[in-house]
């Protein structure tokens, strides 16, 4: 079954989305043969910074560690581009994907992101175009912070254009209110099953993605009834 933009997951549907026994990294470079995919997550105690800027469509996702078997404390350490034996690490194959579109020598890498609303709840947040990278000192060590916007593209087509009302993203605080306000349920018929983030009143007809009032849940059947009759 395909998904769209804002779905409901758990972490198992999120795995069978993406053809994974599991997923145990955040960072996964070309996990798919059109795309990569990064999982994130805005919670306080999140082990990385991520966050959504302002314009609402774009995302600063924070590089990751050496894992654990490299180094004793890898959280006093600059995040690497490499291994000890010089093979590239998740960051650095992101960065070469990022020097290569500036170089003109290919497309932005395109970037299937997933956001951690709740434990074991997970959201699609779509599709994103990698096209930027920084090296940012966080007051302890040099960590890298990737630029992604959202894509007009999708893992297969370069002509399948992201919807309007989707190119303003839900924030992540919205959607923990709201979950917890509809109960993890459709409000139309209580199914807890194949549910989706709704903007009650469209981003194209002037629907924000800012205010819990605007924000509900809904499964797959009444959400596709309800996109049938906006024109």
């Amino acid at each position: 079954m395909r998904k769209i933009l804002d779905d409901i997951l758990s972490y198992r549907e999120m795995c069978e989305a993406e053809n994974q026994e599991v997923m145990q990294h955040g960072m996964n470079f070309h996990m798919n043969h059109f795309y990569s995919v990064v999982l994130m997550s805005q919670k306080s105690n999140a082990p990385y910074y991520d966050k959504i800027h302002n314009d609402g469509i774009t995302i600063e996702y924070e590089g990751h560690d050496l894992a654990t078997n490299y180094s004793e404390n890898p959280k006093e350490q600059d995040q690497p581009e490499k291994l000890p034996s010089g093979k590239l690490t998740q960051n650095g194959y992101f960065i070469k994907a990022v020097n290569e579109f500036k170089k003109n020598k290919s497309k932005p890498e395109l970037v299937k992101v997933y956001e951690k609303i709740l434990p074991g709840t997970w959201s699609l947040k779509g599709y994103f175009d990698l096209i930027d990278y920084n090296v940012v000192h966080d007051g302890k060590r040099n960590v890298f912070r990737y630029i992604l916007k959202l894509a007009n593209r999708e893992e297969n087509s370069s002509t399948e254009k992201v919807k309007l009302e989707h190119t303003r993203l839900i924030p992540s605080q919205v959607k923990r209110e709201v979950w917890k306000r509809d109960q993890g349920k459709c409000v139309l018929c209580n199914d807890t099953k194949n549910l989706h983030f709704d903007h009650d009143l469209p981003f194209s007809r002037g629907g924000t993605s800012l205010s819990v009032n605007n924000v509900r849940l809904l499964c797959m059947k009444h959400n596709l009834q309800k996109s049938d009759k906006i024109e």
